[in-house]
């Protein structure tokens, strides 16, 4: 576990640049992301282009069941990049959250998602508290939320039988609301068999 996150429902991320996520260059496009010597392979292209909600992509790949774990949640500090994307200071603070999505004990992917403040307010404060739900039920059930369009990411890999190499990243919004939503695919859900798919 990176220095600056804890195991917990709640902590503090003081200066901490990421926690389960690793550093990711990020494209405006799929195509863009190709342009880049290191690209992504046809399974892994399927899952960054998969439309509506991705929890629910995942159920139907699940032969048993799929589970969330959360890894870390709380007010922390975005990364500069994060900041900029949402258009907040860099020293605000923000709610994160990490989680491991697992579908039939096996870890598939990796979320991370950054809500300002201002986001917290209203309906949109039970953001705070979905524990083991997944974030893709409750914005694809809120029909005011809307999503925009994806960004491809490349992961600076150390371990690729472990770490997630590629990534995607949306803004949702609703009204002024918005909050930014990464999912990182891990080997054990791309190096599955594509049939089915």
């Amino acid at each position: 576990m990176r220095r600056g996150f804890m195991r917990s429902r709640a902590f503090n991320v003081p200066t901490a640049r990421y926690g389960a996520t690793p550093p990711t260059d990020w494209y405006p496009s799929l195509t863009a992301a190709c342009l880049h010597s290191r690209r992504p392979g046809d399974h892994a292209r399927h899952w960054l282009q998969v439309e509506g909600s991705l929890t629910r992509a995942l159920q139907l790949r699940c032969q048993q069941r799929l589970h969330v774990d959360v890894l870390a949640e709380g007010y922390g500090r975005p990364t500069r990049e994060e900041a900029l994307t949402l258009g907040v200071p860099l020293r605000q603070r923000v709610w994160i959250r990490e989680v491991r999505l697992c579908g039939d004990g096996q870890p598939w992917v990796l979320a991370r998602t950054v809500i300002p403040r201002r986001t917290l307010a209203g309906k949109a404060r039970r953001l705070r508290h979905l524990g083991n739900r997944p974030l893709g039920a409750f914005l694809f059930s809120h029909p005011d939320w809307q999503r925009g369009a994806f960004q491809i990411g490349l992961c600076a890999v150390r371990d690729a039988r472990r770490e997630p190499a590629v990534a995607r990243r949306s803004r949702f919004h609703c009204g002024d609301h918005e909050l930014l939503v990464g999912e990182y695919f891990l080997p054990a859900l791309l190096q599955q068999p594509t049939t089915g798919l």
